[in-house]
């Protein structure tokens, strides 16, 4: 492969820890499909990985709860011809999966006032326009 796959910052995940599954393709390539085991499976042990910070493993445990199989969590591709192009996509899927799961939760959203000139502005447009209106309604008019 070409390289460590960096999750965020200095953390990568480690080649020992990926296990690696290959199997026919129903994808792209003709003939060639029912002779080579081009679709990749690649498992990553979540839950028992040392390769993440504590804080890190918990979040990504948590947030992909619905995606491990007793910890486990698997990406497959088979999008190309070649086993080893379906290697690095699913090697990149998987990193990046990792790296959006173990994010840090984003800072709560501090609500914000209308500026007090704006709200006046509003009203005092608001009050010209009922004037004009009820300056239509007069006898001049009908």
């Amino acid at each position: 492969m070409s390289g460590p796959h960096v999750i965020r910052g200095s953390v990568s995940l480690p080649e020992t820890e990926l296990m690696w599954r290959f199997s026919r393709s129903s994808g792209p390539g003709g003939q060639h499909v029912n002779t080579s085991d081009s679709q990749v499976e690649l498992r990553f042990d979540l839950a028992a990985t040392e390769a993440l910070p504590e804080v890190w493993k918990r979040r990504a445990l948590e947030r992909l709860a619905g995606r491990l199989v007793d910890g486990v969590v698997s990406v497959r591709a088979s999008e190309h011809r070649s086993q080893w192009r379906n290697r690095e996509t699913a090697l990149v899927r998987l990193a990046s999966l990792l790296a959006e799961a173990t994010a840090p939760p984003p800072k709560p959203r501090r609500p914000t006032r209308v500026p007090r000139g704006i709200n006046e502005r509003r009203l005092r447009e608001k009050k010209q326009r009922a004037e004009t209106k009820r300056g239509r309604s007069g006898r001049d008019w009908g």
